[in-house]
């Protein structure tokens, strides 16, 4: 996504967040691994979207084999998608 439709995708994500009364903390973290799941499949626009299940799938994978990360780490990130996908 560019930086507008980004900008703007974060914009609604935080939104929602605020709406339902989520923490300042959780908040700031889906973003992080919203931003790094949009940047780790170079998406451009909402379509992108499209296909999630095997998107989110290689995106949980490949911190996990190539950098070591925690098994929480991963299910933040899980989260946080599983958050988008369903508001999206």
């Amino acid at each position: 996504m560019s930086t507008h439709k980004d900008s703007k995708l974060m914009d609604e994500v935080r939104d929602v967040m605020r709406l339902h009364h989520y923490s300042i903390h959780t908040e700031k973290t889906y973003c992080d691994r919203i931003k790094r799941y949009v940047l780790f499949h170079n998406m451009k626009s909402s379509e992108d979207l499209a296909d999630g299940e095997h998107k989110i799938e290689l995106f949980l994978t490949d911190p996990a084999v190539n950098k070591n990360v925690s098994k929480s780490t991963q299910n933040q990130a899980m989260n946080a998608l599983v958050f988008l996908y369903k508001r999206y």
